[in-house]
């Protein structure tokens, strides 16, 4: 190779995961040369580009890391070589222990007091990135169909626009496993500037966002099972949510039953009747009924 490529070349041999961790500009500076004969010598390999390259090099990395990928993504409870009885029984204590703990962590003064500040407000923001936001739009659905004005804001551009406008005697509750997540974050951040009370749902009190917030409740997930979003988590955040639920619609039984019933009488014509096999609408079999000629101008159904 000419004297450029082969700085490359070096510098690959020492650091062969480079690559993936570096933009082209940051490769060629580390190695003397320029973004140019990165390009080159990617295409001297056999490839058409730097980014093809990346690829390359991260699925070669992936297929060394094997186990280490799986550890990481999956967890370190659960083999690969597991029989599918083992992941059954694994599995199940990670949930039960996660509902579990999570249970024996609530304060339910605490939690009550969540739930009367939410009865009350005169708005509600939830904010949640990714499978956190999927609960945040599922806890917003069910407390709208009890009075409760709410917005779910699974996206960090319409989060923020509401948290600015938001005011005193408004909530934030913001919905992360880690709570480390970077938007829901500066979502709450900028909701607590504004005067609203905010609220964290987070897998650890010691996290960045429960820290930020004016009160935290923990849906706990045990270390080492599904990693790193696990169902384990969501179906903690489900029992704190559910929980926080019930509590708020105790908070105005008498109104909150009378829209539960409104919209469930909205629905009700939408929900198929198992008692009646033939459609609502339907015929009977021996009933026909001619249809006239199309020639005299009839349409037909």
């Amino acid at each position: 190779m000419p004297a450029a490529m082969t700085k490359i070349a070096m510098l690959l041999l020492n650091q062969p995961t480079a690559p993936i961790d570096l933009s082209i500009t940051d490769l060629a500076k580390q190695a003397g040369t320029s973004p140019a004969t990165v390009t080159r010598f990617c295409r001297l390999l056999g490839y058409t580009g730097y980014v093809p390259f990346r690829v390359a090099v991260a699925a070669d990395v992936g297929r060394g890391s094997a186990l280490d990928s799986w550890r990481a993504d999956v967890g370190r409870a659960f083999g690969p070589e597991d029989a599918p009885a083992q992941v059954l029984r694994t599995l199940l204590m990670a949930q039960t222990m996660s509902l579990q703990a999570t249970a024996d962590g609530i304060d339910l003064g605490q939690i009550t007091s969540i739930a009367g500040a939410i009865a009350t407000c005169g708005h509600l923001d939830i904010y949640g990135i990714g499978g956190s936001g999927v609960m945040a739009e599922e806890m917003a659905g069910r407390l709208y169909r009890i009075g409760i004005p709410v917005h779910a804001w699974p996206e960090i551009h319409a989060a923020l626009a509401s948290a600015a406008i938001l005011r005193p005697g408004s909530v934030a509750l913001a919905i992360s496993n880690t709570g480390r997540t970077d938007e829901t974050i500066e979502a709450l951040s900028l909701a607590r500037s504004t005067g609203a009370f905010t609220i964290a749902i987070t897998g650890s009190a010691n996290s960045p966002l429960a820290a930020l917030a004016d009160t935290n409740l923990v849906a706990y997930a045990p270390d080492g099972y599904l990693q790193p979003d696990d169902l384990a988590a969501k179906h903690a955040q489900l029992f704190v949510l559910d929980l926080l639920y019930l509590l708020v619609a105790q908070q105005n039984f008498a109104k909150a039953a009378t829209m539960l019933a409104a919209s469930a009488m909205a629905v009700s014509d939408h929900r198929h009747d198992a008692g009646r096999m033939a459609l609502p609408h339907a015929r009977p079999r021996d009933h026909h009924v001619p249809l006239r000629s199309a020639s005299k101008g009839a349409s037909h159904a």
